[in-house]
């Protein structure tokens, strides 16, 4: 039994909506798809504008872009994260701030981002790790007490809420990632969601070179005007039609993810030497991650993920600390102290969940830990 970390659930509607835009014989980069992905999206989470962009690390850059970050801005950011949310400030020459996380989300603490605000901070940009709301309400309110611009990493949290409202609606704008592993996926693909009609308007002209035409740039004989810089960061129609298709479906494939991690839960949660992820109440996680702690730290992590292997199950860390990876040291981010952070990155382990999950595939996962911890235990004996 081979168990990988994440396996994309597909269907026929997903094979026939990207064939018709094949057989169509046109519109394969710009395409009517495009647009009712960003209106079916807005839709589903309740904000007035989406675009649609080539990756979650387009989207964020872009995101920096529309709110003319600059050289000496500061933007708090968790070291605690996938590399694009440290890299995003520094697409536009300001200066990332690492702020340390708490223990029960694993995103930003509030009182740490407190204490790392000055007169040149800009921005807050927190992540719902693995599918799990941040304590985002708290860090709205403090955005909002320091005019500060709230921006959501939201790249692995779509359908994530707290009560009745969805990651993603409590900043200024924020993006969500369809890579791949994400929660539905365009195979590669990002968007921007926000309900500020200028940042808007700057996304649309800095997706597509910065131009405005009448219809299809491709096909239209209209006169385009190139208003202001841009990028070619845009979702091609075939991948908007996959994202569509994926779309519809996403209720279904949440439910099947928290199925399955629930499952993990009610075993791992009683096992000693292991501390999973538990929502907070009225926290509603959609498990892109299914991560937990091993108590013990690094040493017998590691010696649990080399026994995992050996069992034909894959594991990750997600994450090590950004400020560790030798880009940042260069910038002279050695001195950062994070101490929560490199607690909580040298005991994770993120362990395979994908919707399709078999329960034989649950059940060796489980059975697999819980034989190394009694083995661990024996040997301590």
């Amino acid at each position: 039994m081979n168990i990988p970390l994440f396996k994309i659930y597909w269907d026929e509607d997903d094979i026939n909506a990207v064939e018709e835009v094949i057989r169509s014989g046109m519109q394969w980069c710009t395409g009517p798809h495009i647009e009712e992905l960003e209106r079916e999206i807005c839709e589903y989470l309740g904000t007035k504008y989406c675009v649609a962009f080539n990756s979650g690390g387009s989207a964020l850059h872009a995101i920096m872009l529309a709110h003319k970050f600059k050289p000496g801005d500061e933007i708090i950011v968790p070291s605690f994260t996938f590399i694009a949310t440290a890299y995003a400030p520094l697409y536009v020459g300001a200066k990332p701030i690492f702020a340390d996380i708490e223990e029960e989300t694993f995103g930003l603490d509030p009182e740490d981002v407190k204490e790392k605000i000055t007169p040149r901070t800009k921005a807050i940009l927190p992540v719902h790790y693995g599918g799990m709301p941040c304590k985002i309400k708290e860090l709205k309110e403090i955005a909002e007490d320091y005019n500060l611009v709230l921006i959501e990493d939201a790249a692995e949290a779509f359908g994530a809420k707290i009560n009745n409202d969805y990651v993603g609606t409590f900043g200024n704008a924020a993006i969500f990632s369809f890579c791949q592993n994400k929660i539905f996926t365009t195979s590669e693909g990002g968007v921007v969601v926000t309900d500020d009609k200028e940042i808007y308007r700057k996304l649309k002209l800095i997706v597509s070179y910065g131009r405005i035409t009448e219809g299809d740039y491709f096909a239209s004989g209209s006169k385009t005007d190139y208003i202001e810089l841009g990028y070619n960061w845009r979702l091609s129609t075939i991948l908007a039609a996959l994202g569509l298709s994926q779309l519809k479906k996403v209720n279904k494939l949440i439910e099947m993810r928290r199925r399955n991690a629930h499952m993990l839960n009610r075993s791992l949660q009683e096992m000693g030497g292991v501390r999973v992820l538990r929502e907070p109440s009225g926290y509603f996680s959609v498990y892109q991650l299914y991560t937990i702690r091993v108590l013990d730290g690094r040493d017998t992590r590691d010696a649990l993920m080399r026994h995992l292997k050996k069992n034909e199950i894959s594991s990750k860390v997600y994450f090590e600390p950004a400020h560790k990876y030798t880009v940042f040291q260069k910038l002279g981010y050695e001195t950062v102290n994070l101490p929560v952070t490199e607690k909580i990155s040298s005991q994770v382990i993120s362990l395979p969940i994908y919707p399709h999950m078999a329960s034989t595939e649950i059940n060796h996962i489980i059975t697999t830990i819980k034989g190394f911890f009694e083995k661990k235990k024996g040997e301590s004996i």
